[in-house]
């Protein structure tokens, strides 16, 4: 797709968007090369997987210590543990759709779901097989949605319905724009629509997740965005989540800048982790 036909290419153009989108990349480009990296790159995966998942568990209203997400292994006892485990369930699922995700969204949009509300039906199995649950699809006019910290106004079910559509094409035709854009775009969209019953910043944040490794930006899910997103605070990721609601141009670049700067710190905690390791304290 070129620039002209790519719609979130003009973000890139915004006040602040390139530099963004630079910094994160030369941040990127540093924890790869890292020494560590070379010989324990998938432990730092593993690690991060673990840290990002607390972390967006956190920003759901469930956060918990570090340690605590590490040795527990129930997570169905009540509603903080089943935040946990959805972001842990969501963390892990992600590495598994990322060549699905390209080609049908809708779809890895409807299984992160299943997913984080612990169903146990196979990738391929629709909505119908669960007779009138609301897992796995997007919600119908009528149907509650919780999701803690988000309180924007809510797209009706009509609404949300076009606009996944829209975003489905916008990921399957590509486009020039960098990861960190579309990254910030599609975490974004899913937010302001929260398409499902529950879950969805944890989804929202499961698909940005997948964006930036898809992308190639982040190809061994190193730098969690989630980490980044929790330690700037739930007040400043809900100011800026409110900048891409406007639709404003310095709306977006607000929103896009809070997202690289989520990268930038999730770079951040791996390298940590690598010279941890390095020093031998990990």
């Amino acid at each position: 797709m070129s620039s002209a036909a790519d719609p979130l290419a003009p973000l890139a153009g915004l006040p602040g968007v390139a530099d963004s989108v630079d910094s994160v990349r030369k941040a990127v480009d540093r924890v790869y090369g890292h020494r560590v990296m070379r010989r324990r790159g998938g432990e730092i995966t593993s690690e991060a997987a673990l840290r990002g998942a607390r972390a967006s568990a956190a920003l759901s209203g469930a956060d918990w210590a570090l340690e605590e997400v590490r040795r527990r292994t129930d997570f169905g006892t009540e509603e903080q543990a089943r935040t946990v485990g959805a972001a842990l369930r969501l963390t892990a699922e992600a590495g598994q759709l990322l060549s699905i995700w390209r080609q049908s969204p809708l779809r890895v949009l409807a299984r992160l779901h299943l997913v984080a509300s612990g169903s146990t039906l196979p990738t391929g199995a629709g909505s119908a097989e669960r007779g009138g649950d609301t897992v796995g699809r997007p919600r119908l006019a009528g149907e509650p949605v919780h999701e803690p910290l988000i309180e924007a106004p809510l797209p009706s079910a009509e609404e949300v319905a076009g606009r996944l559509d829209g975003l489905s094409r916008l990921v399957i035709a590509g486009g020039s724009a960098p990861a960190l854009i579309t990254a910030a775009v599609v975490h974004g969209e899913l937010l302001a629509l929260r398409p499902f019953g529950s879950y969805n910043g944890l989804v929202a944040r499961a698909a940005e997740r997948i964006v930036l490794i898809n992308s190639g930006l982040d190809p061994k899910a190193i730098c969690p965005a989630e980490v980044g997103h929790a330690e700037q605070g739930p007040e400043a990721y809900v100011a800026a989540f409110e900048g891409y609601v406007s639709g404003t141009p310095e709306g977006m670049a607000a929103w896009i800048a809070h997202c690289g700067r989520a990268v930038e710190l999730g770079v951040r905690e791996s390298t940590a982790v690598c010279e941890a390791l390095q020093r031998g304290a990990a």
